[in-house]
Order: C-alpha cells, then structure tokens, then sequence
C-alpha cells in the first residue's frame, strides 16, 4: 500500500508540473490554426478577383476597300525656257519701264539704252536740225512671260552683250522631282502623280521625262514632272510629289492600332476576339499599308470576326477583355 501511493504521488506530481507546458501548447496551436485561416481568408478572393480580372477593350471589324502603297518625294518649281534679254549696242541705261514679277507680252517696251555717242553729244546742238542725233534705243520683249530679274538700274552704263533682263515664259514651269537611284525604275514606270503645295493645294500633274545626270553627292536622279493646266507659281517652291507605286482595288484591310509587332518589327499579329469575353494571338503577314490602315496579306479573315482596336498592347496569347463600346 505504501508503494502505490508513493506512485500516486510521483505522477501526480509530474502530472501538476506538467499541466502549465500543455496550456501553452493548446495556446499555440490554437494561434497557428487562426492565423492559418485569416491568411487563407486573405488569399483566396485576390486570387479569385486576378482571375476574373478582364481588360477593357474596343473592337473593330475588317473591311474591304482600295489600297495603294504611296511615296512622297521633293520637287523644287523651275522654269525650263528663260529668254535672256541683251544689249545691243554700249550705252547708257535711261529708263527702266517694268519689275521683277511683271507680266509682259511680246514686243512690249522693257527698257531705254542711250547709245555712248548720243551721251557724248548730249551737251552739243548743231546748227543744222538735222544733224541732231538721240541716240535712244528701245529694247522689247522677244515673248510673253514674267520678269525674273533685272540686272541694272537706271544710269548703269552696259557694254554690247550685257544681259540686262531675264523673261521667264509661264507656260514653261516644271517640277523637278529628286528620286533616290534605288527607286529609279519604280518612278520610271510612273506617269500621273499628284503635286503638294506647303498651303496644301494639290495639282494633277505629269512625269515626262528624266534628265540625264545625277547629284554627285545625293545620289538622286532628276525628272520633269509638267503641271497639267495653267498655274501661276514662283520658282524654287518646294512641294511633295505623290507617286502610287502599287494598288489594290479590293484590299483586305484593319487600322494601323489593331496590329501589333516585335521589337524588331520582325512578326506582326491581331488580337481576335473568339466570344464575347476571350481574345487570341494571330499571326499575320502585312501586305500594303497607309497613314491609317494595313492589308492582312494572310491569314483569310471573315467580315464577321471581331479585332481588338484599343487595350490590346502587352496582352498575353490569351486574355479576357471587356467590350466597351466606341464613344
């Protein structure tokens, strides 16, 4: 008897030191399993909300229309035929009848030499009236046109051979075009093109033909581009020049925002939208492009599929969108 209860009393002795070690125990397992559940509780719904997350998107349709793949050039104004207007005898210049800009016709009165004898004599009246000498001689237009420039003012003295105005005739006035060797043979199949003033007037305009040197440093060739109609234009006006250098009157077409590319400009693709909710990564080649639009070259598209036109950079192959409608 003595000995079960020394027994009694060891284990409840370990039993009561125990006790304390075994609340805390249950405390720390009661803490581990709360903060458990109010991590997982966190968790899941951000997990679920990225999930469900959805881009807003616009779509675009594709559509059927010509297409032309154009090239814009320089061109400088020039007038091909200038009439050098020159003295014919060694003079002095006594009146100068018109200006730069003017318009004139042919035979109309340009300018007054007085010849050197008539100015040495000009302080001597003989005696005999019909010894008198004005020595006036008067210079007209050879034709019709504008006045370039003149080269001397009034009391300028001029020897035989001066030039002493430039007519430049309106109807001569080309563009030249500067055409880069490597597009030589594109332009040279080229005849109409249009003509793009710095106002943004266009005119209608014609290549007629090339000159035969080229700019030793620029490496361009120059041709004649003819005006179609009557203009009235200063030289040395710069203008663009428009040239088509292939069309299509039925081109497979989608706005320049709907295609996205690599880096490198190396792979082109579409986000196509396969129901309401889900768009995929197709690839395509591009065909001919403008300012605004681009053929799809390839794949075939139906006029019914849909393509993302906004919030379509940096999508992953696959991504749910959200419609929006275009304002």
């Amino acid at each position: 008897m003595e000995f079960k209860a020394t027994n009694y009393m060891n284990s409840y002795t370990m039993t009561k030191k125990m006790r304390p070690l075994f609340f805390i125990a249950v405390y720390l397992l009661s803490g581990s399993l709360v903060l458990f559940t109010g991590c997982k509780q966190r968790t899941d719904p951000s997990e679920e909300a990225a999930v469900e997350a959805k881009t807003p998107v616009t779509v675009t349709n594709i559509a059927t229309e010509p297409m032309a793949d154009v090239i814009e050039l320089n061109a400088h104004s020039t007038f091909l035929k200038k009439n050098s207007v020159k003295a014919t005898v060694s003079g002095r210049i006594a009146s100068i009848e018109l200006n730069p800009g003017d318009v004139v016709k042919k035979g109309q009165l340009l300018l007054t030499l007085r010849t050197k004898e008539s100015a040495a004599m000009e302080g001597y009246t003989p005696a005999d009236s019909s010894m008198r000498f004005k020595g006036l001689i008067r210079v007209k237009a050879p034709r019709a046109g504008v006045i370039s420039s003149v080269l001397h003012q009034n009391g300028d003295n001029v020897m035989e051979g001066d030039e002493l105005v430039q007519i430049a005739e309106q109807g001569s006035l080309v563009f030249l075009l500067e055409v880069p060797y490597e597009l030589n043979q594109v332009v040279g199949k080229t005849h109409s093109c249009k003509i793009i003033l710095s106002d943004n007037r266009e005119f209608d305009g014609t290549i007629s033909s090339r000159l035969p040197v080229m700019d030793a440093q620029s490496q361009t060739v120059s041709y004649i581009v003819r005006v179609k109609g009557t203009v009235a234009l200063p030289e040395n006006l710069i203008a663009k020049v428009r040239l088509i250098r292939t069309a299509k009157n039925n081109a497979t077409v989608l706005p320049k925002d709907a295609i996205l590319s690599n880096e490198t400009q190396s792979e082109f693709w579409v986000m196509k939208m396969i129901n309401d909710t889900m768009a995929v990564k197709v690839n395509i080649k591009k065909g001919l492009e403008n300012s605004e639009k681009v053929e799809i070259a390839s794949p075939s598209f139906l006029k019914s599929d849909r393509f993302l036109l906004s919030g379509n950079y940096g999508l992953p192959d696959t991504a749910k969108v959200k419609i929006q409608k275009l304002k």
